[in-house]
């Protein structure tokens, strides 16, 4: 029995994909929280908690979106063309997100309001249209003679800019989460007060989206309320409660870490629960991993890359955040 190779690309791409989403989400969470936090020394510390790490994150992006080229061709010439919109919005907030973080610091202070604008509405914009493209993803995809069948804004559906807002909320819990466990004093305790009520906004999104996906997408219904998969998925919503329980609790308790590591369990069941429904799709409705993959001499050549790059990537990652690792004070940041 040979090895897998669609089935390997499909782990490492989905993997890329959540380190993304942990990592990139919580600093796209502080730009979304800047218009609750007026003081200039607060936002300060705030983009400061993220400044060092924010770019390198970002790499698993780039990392999911040339596995997807490389290993799933037909994958990737139906998902872009069928996104392109969603993914210019995004790229576009994320260059507004990524200059503001640079020049906010190096701006008068006549001048500097407009990089917090653009920080903040870079945020909002790049997390906005990545739920929209996801929400768009889950709905499928039309596809003829192995090309994008659809028009160009078959993505623009109310489940689509629903995901859209659900996601704003949960990069939102993300970020609050990571700066109460990278700040203190008067920021820390304004984001406790602003975590329990991001907290069950965000279960309320995932109720609804739980709800309103089997309903739309009979398929997905029969993956989840069919016996034995009943039984073998019920996990899923159950540690979704567990973890929301302890979540506001964690936060009601005073707690730095434990906040941010619950929230990126909530994130990571999310995932999963997104990840059962469509499962082995790489185009919903149908068409799998193993139909749309690249012959296996060239999913081969790309892993060797892979192999060799992920595992730098991975103790770059690490690195980084350790050697910034602890709280951040208006006396120190990176830009000082």
């Amino acid at each position: 029995m040979g090895v897998d190779l669609s089935l390997i690309w499909a782990v490492i791409i989905i993997f890329g994909l959540m380190m993304y989403v942990v990592m990139d989400g919580f600093d796209l969470g502080i730009g979304i929280l800047f218009p609750f936090v007026q003081e200039e020394s607060k936002r300060d510390v705030m983009m400061n908690t993220a400044a060092p790490i924010w770019d390198g994150n970002e790499t698993w992006l780039v990392l999911g979106g040339a596995g997807l080229f490389a290993a799933f061709p037909l994958a990737y010439s139906v998902v872009l063309p069928a996104l392109y919109l969603p993914i210019i919005f995004m790229l576009m907030g994320l260059i507004f997100r990524g200059v503001a973080f640079e020049l906010r610091f190096k701006a008068t202070q006549l001048k500097r309001h407009i990089w917090d604008k653009s920080f903040i509405g870079g945020s909002i914009c790049a997390t906005f249209f990545q739920g929209v493209a996801l929400g768009a993803f889950i709905s499928g995809m039309p596809v003829e003679d192995r090309r994008f069948a659809g028009g160009a804004l078959d993505w623009f559906t109310p489940f689509s800019l629903f995901c859209g807002v659900a996601l704003i909320v949960a990069y939102a819990l993300l970020g609050c989460t990571w700066l109460i466990m990278k700040t203190d004093g008067e920021l820390q305790e304004r984001m406790r007060k602003l975590g329990e009520p991001l907290v069950l906004l965000l279960l309320l999104m995932i109720g609804i989206v739980s709800i309103w996906t089997p309903l739309t997408h009979p398929d997905i219904a029969d993956r989840w309320f069919t016996t034995p998969n009943l039984f073998l998925f019920m996990p899923v919503p159950v540690l979704v409660l567990l973890c929301t329980f302890f979540l506001l609790r964690s936060i009601r308790s005073e707690a730095h870490y434990t906040p941010f590591l619950l929230t990126l369990g909530l994130i990571f069941l999310g995932y999963s629960g997104l990840g059962i429904s469509l499962w082995p799709n790489i185009i919903p409705p149908s068409v799998t991993i193993w139909e749309a993959a690249a012959p296996p001499e060239s999913q081969g050549f790309a892993l060797v890359g892979a192999l060799l790059i992920i595992p730098i990537i991975l103790v770059y990652t690490a690195w980084s955040y350790y050697v910034f690792r602890g709280k951040v004070t208006a006396d120190d940041g990176y830009h000082h």
